[in-house]
């Protein structure tokens, strides 16, 4: 069973900056790993992923402002934050695919709110 825990959710000011970071307890090989938010009331978004080569994908609501990186010996994938807008607020979930059935895991998520 993989288990990912994310931390470094919290308050910010608008402007601000916060890092994410998630660790992945498994043995199997990770393809891809990345992360996705939800806010009330809005769609699930994914915010940016990260393949095993370095591939990375960001959404334009984030380009600019959000960098993803990974570290493939110690399972962990980061999501440095900043410029944080109000519309930034959501639960950020970290996920990732992996094994050789590509199966697909996602971790309980960690709140931002960017807020005065």
């Amino acid at each position: 069973q993989v288990q990912l825990v994310e931390s470094g959710g919290g308050l910010v000011q608008p402007g601000g900056s916060l890092r994410l970071s998630c660790i992945a307890s498994t043995s199997s090989r990770i393809s891809r790993m990345g992360w996705f938010r939800q806010a009330p009331g809005k769609q699930r978004e994914v915010v940016a992923s990260i393949t095993s080569t370095g591939m990375i994908n960001y959404a334009d609501s984030v380009k600019g402002r959000f960098t993803i990186s990974r570290d493939n010996d110690r399972n962990t994938v980061s999501l440095q934050m900043s410029s944080l807008k109000p519309e930034d607020t959501a639960v950020y979930y970290c996920d990732l695919v992996s094994g050789i059935r590509n199966q697909y895991y996602w971790g309980q998520g960690t709140q931002v709110t960017v807020s005065q």
